[in-house]
C-alpha cells in the first residue's frame, strides 16, 4: 500500500493536534496528513511541533466543520479529492444541570459533535465507495458507551455518534470502507480545563439548592479526582488511534483507557441497567471512601504499568 492521505479535523490543540503530528511523523512515512482546523490563525502551535515534517508529510488547511462549504472546499482542493482515512475529531463540550443549559447551546453542541461528523462523511464516503476503499476514524467518548452525572448533553451527542457510525458500518463494509470509534476515557487536554473551569462560574441559579450543591459539593471534586488518576494524555490517546490506522484489520471500538473499562463493563455485565446506575449512584453519594481507595489503586496500576 502507498502512501495514504488522512484529513484530521480539530487540529488547533488537544487530541487532534497530537494525532496529526503523531501520522505525520510516522517513521515508516506512510501518511500525508491534512490537518485542519476552523481558524487559522491558531495554526502556530501545530507549525511549531511540525517542525521538519511541515509541508512534506503535514500540511494544514482551514476546514470548519459546521459549515458544508467549507468542507468542500477543503476537499476539493486536494488531489484528486482523495481522502484515504477520516478522522473526525473536532468537538465541544458541556457539563451542569440540564436546567441551566440553553437549546440554544445545546443545538450548537450536537451542530459540532454530531452533525460536524455527519457533514465531513456525506462529503468522503461516495469517492470512498467509488474506489472500494476507506476508513472512517471518529472521536468518540466512553460517554458514548455510558452516561454520565451532569454530563447529559456531551453524552447524548456521543451516543448519536456511536449509533450513527454502528450504522453506517454496516454499509461501508459493502464497500470495503472501514470505520473505527475511538473511545478516549478522561483526557488532560486545554479543551477539558476550559469546559471545567466555565463550570466552576456557572450561574447555577436556575436550578434548585441541592442540585447546585451536588454539583459545586460533589461532582466539581469527584471529577478532579478521576482526571487525575484516570486521565491520559493527548499524546498517548494519538498513539492508540495511530495504531487503530495502522492495524491490518481495525475494530469498530477501541477504549484508549484500559484502566476505565471496568466501568463501562458494568453496562454489559446487566441488560436491564440497574448494576451500572446503582453503582454509579453509590459511588458518588454513598461512598466516598470506596471510591477514593479505588482511584487509589488505579493511579498505583497506572504507574506500573508505566514503568513495564
Amino acid at each position: 500500500m502507498g502512501t495514504r492521505r488522512v484529513l484530521v479535523t480539530g487540529c488547533s490543540s488537544g487530541i487532534g493536534l497530537a494525532i496529526a503530528l503523531r501520522l505525520a511523523k510516522d517513521e515508516l512515512r506512510r501518511f500525508k496528513v491534512v490537518a485542519t482546523m476552523r481558524d487559522l490563525g491558531k495554526r502556530g502551535t501545530l507549525e511549531r511541533a511540525a517542525g521538519d515534517s511541515l509541508n512534506k508529510t503535514l500540511e494544514i488547511k482551514e476546514l470548519d466543520a459546521c459549515s458544508k462549504a467549507s468542507i468542500k472546499e477543503c476537499v476539493n482542493s486536494l488531489p484528486n479529492r482523495q481522502v484515504d482515512v477520516l478522522v473526525s475529531n473536532a468537538g465541544v463540550g458541556m457539563i451542569g444541570p440540564l436546567e441551566c443549559q440553553s437549546i440554544t447551546a445545546m443545538k450548537e453542541l450536537f451542530d459540532t459533535n454530531f452533525f460536524g461528523l455527519v457533514r465531513l462523511v456525506k462529503e468522503v464516503l461516495p469517492d470512498m465507495k467509488h474506489r472500494q476503499s476507506g476508513h472512517i476514524v471518529v472521536m468518540s467518548s466512553v460517554m458514548g458507551i455510558q452516561g454520565l452525572l451532569f454530563n447529559d448533553i456531551y453524552s447524548a451527542s456521543k451516543f448519536a455518534v456511536e449509533g450513527f457510525c454502528e450504522s453506517l458500518a454496516v454499509q461501508a463494509m459493502k464497500f470495503n470502507i472501514k470505520t473505527t470509534l475511538v473511545e478516549p476515557g478522561p483526557v488532560v487536554t486545554e479543551f477539558e480545563r476550559k469546559v471545567y473551569e466555565d463550570a466552576e462560574k456557572m450561574d447555577l441559579s436556575e436550578t434548585d439548592e441541592e442540585t447546585a450543591r451536588i454539583f459545586r459539593e460533589i461532582y466539581l471534586p469527584y471529577s478532579r479526582k478521576v482526571f487525575n488518576s484516570l486521565g491520559q494524555t493527548t499524546e498517548e490517546v494519538a498513539e492508540q488511534t495511530y495504531k487503530v490506522i495502522t492495524a491490518k484489520e481495525p475494530p469498530l471500538r477501541h477504549q484508549t483507557n484500559r484502566l476505565y473499562m471496568p466501568m463501562t463493563a458494568l453496562k454489559h455485565a446487566d441488560p436491564t441497567g440497574r448494576l451500572p446506575l446503582d453503582t454509579f449512584y453509590k459511588m458518588v453519594f454513598k461512598h466516598d471512601s470506596v471510591f477514593n481507595a479505588t482511584l487509589g489503586v488505579l493511579r498505583m496500576l497506572q504507574r506500573r504499568g508505566g514503568k513495564k
